[in-house]
């Protein structure tokens, strides 16, 4: 007869499958209470990196410190809750893991900051004061420089690396609250990695480059985006400036009548020659349509010497809309019959000043007044932390480039964001672009607009890099009539007037070839060049008011897939759209 109680083997099975169901129910419990701490003080991490960075650069070195110690601490903290043998194996599970090694991943990469870039970056504030850069009375003090240098570098080195291990974090595959920290997180890091790297950048080549080891010259290229070209906008006035014991001054003006067509063009390269036959050689306002500033900037110093003599030590290519930036740290702007503010300038600059002054020769007067103008405010009144973060955004934006005569600053800058160079694709990082270069020969640029969107994954078994760029012209209607007719061109280059003809030049990753060309979804007449070994696939788009039109180029090989490739683009008056989509294959 049963004496009611289970087999043993059964009750063994019960009690292992209890003790589990426990020690699973202990172990969420643990790891969430662990998760939450976590988050927490990643973003509290975050939010302290921003008043880090507003401290230092404002010289509060006393409130520096906490806020640096307050990172210090809940980095550590993260790594603690997120590096034990619990937390690790609810990493390699299906489906949630990828949350928990995210997380873990990312407070690893905070603690590896606050540990080894920190402390020589609070030590570089204390030696040099970060709120003014050593910039006074219109110079800059280059002497502290050299001290500092080291120290930039390690927290430069540190932070580098922070980025690229921060950038392998993908967001998209955690929950929403996570994804949020891991973003915060990572721009934080993103912020800090940029700004210590220009002041390590900075601390090497300022000394010389600023004249402390003798006079420099550097012509200073002046880009209107309203006509585009590769790096901006075409060469639209020139100057010359004189560097000599970190002061500089402005030496002279020149406008593009000072530089008539060559009749034998300057030497250009093979992918130049391919894009746009040899009109950057011979006519100083094409220069900037080569997509390389280490050719474009050579061809300028080049035209320069030609034409005015002397020798070049640098050339730098600034567009318009850099007047916006400085004009946050230097206050409003007159010259010529305009008064602009920060708002305005840009405006007044690409499209009002055509209607309000007819005259080319004069508005070329009126170009140089307000470049001078703001040259002198920069110097003279901007309070130097505005000024550098006016600098920083513009220079952020792809909106100054340099390029140097001499090989060891040359290669310093060629891999900066400067430098104005295609950089080489990373491991896992390749670069795609988008280069636009204006045929229409007006101002019409003023209207056009840009999205670029990317994809990646398999098409047709291979791995596969799509680039999309839709480009639409938003004149208005009526513009053959409503605007200057020096605006539109009015038909002289073969462009209907308020119609606007483009070059639009998209490049994929090294390596890898065009495996799909459309224009709104059929097949249109393309160029095809090489940059290094990038393939290069150019349409010339001609657009009347309100219309857009959609290119569509698929990469396969080396490189193409990748889900981390970074987009490169000619900078616009109003910056394209750029986002990520799901690859659909083309026909």
């Amino acid at each position: 007869m049963s004496d009611g109680r289970l087999p043993v083997r059964r009750r063994w099975i019960g009690w292992t499958i209890g003790l589990l169901v426990t020690l699973l129910v202990l172990a969420v419990g643990w790891v969430t209470v662990r998760g939450i701490g976590a988050v927490d003080n990643l973003q509290q991490v975050a939010r302290a990196t921003s008043q880090l960075k507003q401290s230092i650069a404002e010289g509060d070195l006393d409130g520096a410190a906490p806020i640096a110690d307050r990172i210090s601490r809940n980095a550590e903290s993260a790594r603690s809750l997120t590096g034990d043998p619990i937390w690790q194996a609810f990493g390699i599970l299906p489906f949630i893991g990828p949350n928990f090694r995210a997380v873990s991943e990312i407070a690893v990469i905070a603690d590896d900051v606050s540990t080894d870039a920190l402390d020589p970056l609070l030590a570089v504030a204390d030696d040099v004061d970060l709120s003014s850069l050593g910039f006074s009375g219109g110079a800059i003090d280059l002497a502290p420089f050299a001290a500092v240098e080291k120290p930039l570098g390690t927290a430069s080195a540190a932070l580098d690396s922070a980025e690229e291990r921060a950038r392998r974090i993908d967001p998209d595959a955690t929950l929403p609250p996570l994804a949020d920290a891991i973003r915060e997180m990572r721009g934080s890091v993103t912020q800090a990695a940029t700004a210590v790297g220009a002041l390590h950048g900075a601390s090497v080549l300022l000394p010389t480059m600023l004249g402390g080891e003798g006079p420099r010259s550097y012509v200073l290229a002046m880009q209107n985006n309203a006509e585009l070209r590769s790096s901006g906008g075409i060469i639209g006035s020139i100057a010359l400036l004189h560097a000599e014991n970190g002061r500089v001054t402005l030496q002279r003006q020149a406008s593009t009548r000072d530089f008539p067509p060559l009749d034998t063009a300057l030497p250009l390269s093979d992918s130049t020659i391919a894009l746009f036959e040899d009109r950057p050689g011979r006519y100083l306002q094409n220069i900037t349509s080569i997509p390389d500033f280490r050719e474009a900037g050579a061809t300028i110093a080049a035209r320069w010497e030609g034409r005015f003599g002397g020798e070049i030590d640098g050339v730098i290519a600034v567009d318009a809309v850099v007047a916006s930036h400085l004009m946050r740290a230097t206050g409003d702007l007159s010259f010529g019959p305009f008064t602009a503010t920060a708002d305005t300038v840009t405006d007044i600059l690409l499209s009002e000043i055509y209607a309000a002054v007819p005259d080319p020769a004069v508005q070329d007067k009126i170009f140089a007044d307000a470049a001078g103008g703001l040259f002198a405010a920069a110097l003279s009144r901007a309070e130097p932390p505005a000024l550098l973060r006016a600098l920083s955004d513009a220079a952020g934006e792809g909106r100054i480039r340099i390029w140097s005569a001499h090989e060891e600053e040359e290669a310093l800058l060629a891999t900066s964001d400067l430098g104005g160079t295609i950089p080489e694709d990373g491991a896992d990082a390749p670069v795609v672009g988008v280069l636009m270069n204006d045929g229409t020969g007006g101002k019409m640029d003023y209207y056009t607009r840009a999205s670029i969107v990317t994809a990646v994954g398999t098409c047709a078994g291979e791995a596969t890099t799509q680039v999309r760029v839709t480009w639409t012209n938003t004149a208005p209607a009526d513009a053959a009539t409503s605007l200057p007719p020096y605006v539109t061109a009015d038909g002289v280059y073969g462009v209907p007037a308020g119609s606007v003809r483009t070059l639009i030049a998209v490049y994929g990753p090294q390596g890898a070839t065009p495996s799909h060309i459309d224009r709104d979804g059929a097949e249109d007449g393309v160029q095809t060049a090489t940059i290094d070994d990038r393939s290069v696939v150019q349409h010339e788009v001609l657009l009347a008011p309100g219309e857009s039109t959609t290119i569509t180029v698929e990469f396969q090989g080396e490189g193409a897939g990748e889900r981390l490739t970074e987009v490169q683009h000619t900078p616009l008056i109003v910056a394209p759209k750029v986002s990520r989509d799901t690859l659909q294959c083309g026909s």
